[in-house]
């Protein structure tokens, strides 16, 4: 039985919301153009990682199906972020648990996942700033092409295991 697809924005809206109570983006780049993805909860920085394109992904374990799945983000020149890609090892966590109108695809070789879909077109999903709750049970990894996975659930603590994705410029 397939979730209804506004299961999925009410999900992503609430990650929205969350994220209201971190801190703000940077918007857009500065003088030098590079910029860098810091990872922060309330006591600060806790990891930064060089944002060398425009895109960046957070996987997790799916607390439902048990499987990993994976949120693809581009990040726009504002400096705000897009949900542009979903992928899942297991077919059924896009069908069911996002309920994506879409069919889901295998996914290329190289991928992470076995298989991909884009988010609903008739509900874009753009955040100001992530926010996301990096249990040891969801095991929520940054991925930034170029650059080694960073495991942000072993980075949060266990009383506030919520951590903030900034866009920040780099000197």
């Amino acid at each position: 039985m397939r979730k209804p697809a506004a299961a999925v924005v009410v999900i992503l809206v609430c990650l929205g919301a969350l994220g209201a109570l971190g801190l703000a983006s940077a918007s857009g780049q500065g003088e030098s153009g590079e910029r860098a993805l810091v990872i922060m909860n309330d006591g600060g920085e806790l990891a930064s990682v060089p944002l060398t394109g425009d895109s960046f992904a957070v996987s997790y374990r799916n607390s439902i199906y048990g499987t990993l799945a994976e949120e693809r983000y581009t990040v726009l020149p504002n400096g705000s972020y897009r949900l542009t890609e979903i992928a899942a090892d297991q077919l059924a966590v896009l069908e069911e648990y996002y309920g994506v109108p879409g069919a889901p695809t295998a996914a290329p070789d190289a991928d992470r996942r076995n298989w991909v879909v884009p988010p609903d077109p008739t509900r874009p999903v753009e955040f100001e700033e992530l926010s996301i709750a990096a249990t040891d049970l969801g095991q929520r990894t940054l991925h930034v092409p170029g650059h080694k996975p960073l495991e942000l659930w072993r980075l949060a603590e266990d009383n506030n295991p919520f951590v903030v994705l900034d866009i920040k410029e780099t000197p």
